[in-house]
């Protein structure tokens, strides 16, 4: 009974006193005053093409939404694992992103014999901004007026018609995916960058190329190159007239690199969901989308859960095409 007057008159003294017991002080919500200080968002790539353009297209409008600077931190190498790891291993409040494609997170885990992070283990997704499909481009020279004259000139002649593309690259499993669904055996010209094979695809030195929507679609527009189709779902707004693959007969096919906003896994939901809404409204803005497709990329917008079930499916993908293709990098 004495314990029970005491602990009555100790309580009793806090109400008076306006002190508040330790125990009645909820912690803050985990979003509560973010963002306070400087945002990094780290690119796994260099300055100045077409990655960087898109990142910092979202980056300067994200500063003014949030009130606090975001800054885009180029980090190139290694396929961008480096970068990859760099952000793994970054606390997990907010203040670290990365601008993940669908090469370091779809392809990487099932190309590499050892990686410095998991896509999803090591990750928590945000949103998923933009895409760029590949357009299956030929020299003009080459005797081929569709996609389906291709398969026909590829099928009439294995393993004499050839294609470029970095080694292990999206462009290079893009096309062995073709190669697998649509029976036929174009070759495989191994390449140190993607500016290279279109160099040398402009140049006739190669027949064939998947070259992506900003490096292909300028050189398709002045007739430098052929454009006989395109690996996304749908058809693109700078080429209206250009049908998919699909479209073309190869039913099942879609291939196109992503560009996606992730986090340090464990970031808070209520920062994860802040961060995507005000990214999903500057992507959504008219003069956004207006440069986006200035620059070749599509708006294609996921959120969160939406995008990290289709980060699996992709991871899924590509592994058996990796497989397939036999192809490691150690």
């Amino acid at each position: 009974m004495r314990y029970a007057k005491g602990s009555l008159l100790f309580a009793l003294t806090f109400c008076f006193t306006g002190i508040s017991p330790v125990w009645s002080q909820a912690p803050k919500p985990a979003a509560q005053g973010f963002p306070s200080k400087t945002i990094r968002m780290i690119l796994p790539l260099a300055a100045g093409g077409p990655t960087d353009i898109l990142a910092r297209l979202v980056a300067q409008p994200l500063s003014a939404a949030l009130g606090q600077q975001v800054v885009v931190d180029n980090r190139p190498g290694a396929a961008g694992n480096i970068a990859a790891e760099m952000a793994a291993k970054s606390p997990a409040d907010g203040y670290t992103l990365f601008m993940a494609g669908s090469g370091n997170f779809a392809i990487n885990v099932s190309l590499f014999s050892k990686l410095p992070y998991d896509p999803v283990r090591d990750f928590t997704p945000v949103i998923l901004m933009a895409s760029a499909p590949f357009v299956v481009a030929t020299h003009p020279s080459l005797p081929v007026k569709t996609f389906n004259d291709l398969v026909k000139l590829a099928k009439a002649r294995p393993g004499q018609l050839n294609y470029g593309a970095v080694t292990g690259n999206a462009a290079h499993l893009a096309t062995e995916l073709l190669n697998s669904l649509a029976g036929i055996k174009m070759v495989h010209v191994p390449y140190k960058g993607a500016v290279l094979a279109t160099t040398d695809l402009i140049a006739g030195h190669i027949q064939v190329s998947l070259s992506s929507t900003p490096g292909s679609i300028p050189f398709v527009q002045t007739g430098k190159l052929r454009a006989l189709a395109v690996t996304s779902a749908k058809r693109i707004t700078p080429l209206p007239d250009l049908p998919t693959v699909a479209e073309s007969g190869l039913k099942g096919y879609e291939a196109s690199t992503w560009y996606a906003i992730v986090g340090p896994t464990g970031m808070p939901r209520p920062i994860v969901d802040r961060l995507y809404s005000e990214i999903e409204k500057i992507v959504n803005q008219p003069a956004t989308k207006e440069k986006m497709i200035a620059n070749h990329f599509e708006p294609t917008l996921m959120g969160p859960d939406q995008f990290g079930a289709y980060m699996k499916a992709e991871i899924d993908k590509w592994a058996k095409v990796v497989k397939s293709a036999g192809t490691k990098i150690e």
